[in-house]
């Protein structure tokens, strides 16, 4: 019976696994209805600020903008938002591979890449790759402030504005819905009017006070936190029901496995009392 016996002390292991899956999977379900909240709260601003840039973008103001400036590409920025904590399927990885995609084509292009990284996977996983990191940050919680990563933002805008980095890009995982979560690469520099949405048959300006300078550089400031900070809360939600989704499936595995070790303990318990009769019958017709 030592067969069995193993088998006993698997079946006992594999439902202590399922009983801490099945724990991270409601603990997921209920961050991720918070996360969904946060998300949904940082929508409208995001939606606003692009609104009124769309009409900055479009206008003719006496102060030119670096913000708004094109030039050619030799190096490409990357924000990348990953989760801090691992066991969410192939939410991170996902991500970072539609990046290497692109990295891989603009090096043929002869550009260049530089990261900044937000979240512990992402930081983990380009210190094994390489490559030129601007900054990073993790550990920014279930309640993300964009307080956490003004310096990453900053480190990153003085890139742009020093030239070192021609086109700077957010790449994230959007929320659909609960089982779909759609990697992003969206380019937040320079402001493009090719991407607003309006279409405007006339062309009119603000009137700015106390000057263009002060107030546009300011606005494109909370422009970019507005981008940054509506990808990270995305991010979270995408990653806490990638978590659900995914510890639900280990859950459901863990019960398919215990039913097969279970047929086969029974199995084998059979046989084993089938073989203790047999030998009890063998010795009384011997006797």
């Amino acid at each position: 019976m030592s067969g069995s016996q193993e088998i006993r002390t698997q079946i006992a292991s594999i439902q202590n696994t399922a009983k801490i899956t099945k724990a991270m999977e409601m603990v997921a379900a209920s961050k991720m209805k918070k996360a969904q909240d946060q998300m949904i709260k940082a929508r409208p601003y995001a939606d606003k600020i692009v609104n009124v840039i769309s009409h900055l973008a479009h206008a003719h103001p006496e102060y030119e903008s670096d913000f708004l400036t094109q030039r050619e590409v030799t190096k490409k920025g990357f924000i990348i938002v990953s989760s801090d904590r691992g066991l969410c399927g192939g939410l991170n990885n996902n991500l970072f591979k539609k990046v290497l995609d692109i990295v891989a084509k603009d090096k043929s292009n002869n550009i260049e890449p530089a990261f900044s990284l937000i979240g512990n996977k992402a930081s983990s996983f380009f210190q094994r790759v390489g490559g030129d990191v601007v900054a990073k940050t993790s550990q920014l919680g279930d309640k993300p402030t964009i307080e956490q990563v003004l310096g990453l933002i900053k480190s990153t805008v003085d890139k742009f504005l020093n030239k070192d980095i021609d086109e700077v890009y957010i790449v994230y995982n959007r929320f659909v819905n609960t089982v779909s979560q759609e990697p992003i690469i969206q380019k937040i520099l320079p402001i493009s009017i090719e991407e607003k949405s309006e279409d405007y048959n006339f062309y009119w300006d603000y009137i700015y006070e106390p000057d263009a300078k002060d107030v546009l550089e300011s606005l494109f400031t909370r422009y970019l936190e507005s981008l940054i900070y509506r990808a990270i809360v995305e991010n979270l939600a995408c990653e806490q029901a990638s978590r659900m989704v995914a510890m639900k499936a280990a859950s459901d595995n863990a019960k398919d496995l215990i039913a097969e070790l279970q047929l086969i303990y029974n199995k084998n318990r059979q046989a084993a009392i089938t073989q203790e009769i047999s030998e009890i019958i063998s010795g009384a017709a011997a006797l």
